[in-house]
């Protein structure tokens, strides 16, 4: 059996699979949620020893997004409506924006349109129209404010 190379697209949504039962469940480990989400997928992926391969990405991706929730829910709660909390947003939408803030503020190789695109892909796929105009709009203003800083 040989490594499977999933593209950063791939590995995104992989993350979000890992990330949405964490969210939930505070025994899951991440290597378990990652083992999980993998899984999900029928290839297989298995390196030569035995051993679980797992995308560099996405462990990155999946841990940063744990260690730094606190960081991140901060940076949303500041571009949310006047009526809004960080509990009325769907979970899904909330890990998407938990991730694309992730991607932008700490991951130096992907440029923030990348980031905001990918968001609003996997919004598309995972939610609904509703939710890709206000990921987008969070997104937009968390950019604003960066190029801002």
């Amino acid at each position: 059996m040989s490594k499977v190379n999933l593209s950063r697209h791939e590995i995104r949504e992989k993350a979000l699979q890992a990330l949405f039962p964490l969210d939930f469940n505070q025994d899951l480990t991440k290597k378990d949620a990652i083992s999980h989400a993998l899984e999900l997928d029928e290839r297989e992926f298995i390196s030569e020893d035995g051993e679980e391969f797992v995308p560099v990405y996405l462990d990155l991706l999946v841990g940063g997004v744990c260690d730094r929730k606190v960081e991140l829910d901060e940076k949303i709660k500041g571009h949310l409506g006047k009526n809004w909390t960080i509990n009325r947003i769907a979970k899904m939408d909330l890990i998407i924006l938990r991730m694309a803030i992730f991607e932008m503020y700490y991951i130096g190789d992907v440029p923030d349109t990348v980031a905001l695109d990918e968001a609003l892909e996997l919004t598309k796929k995972y939610s609904d129209d509703h939710s890709r105009k206000f990921v987008n709009g969070v997104l937009a203003n968390v950019l604003k404010e960066k190029d801002e800083a």
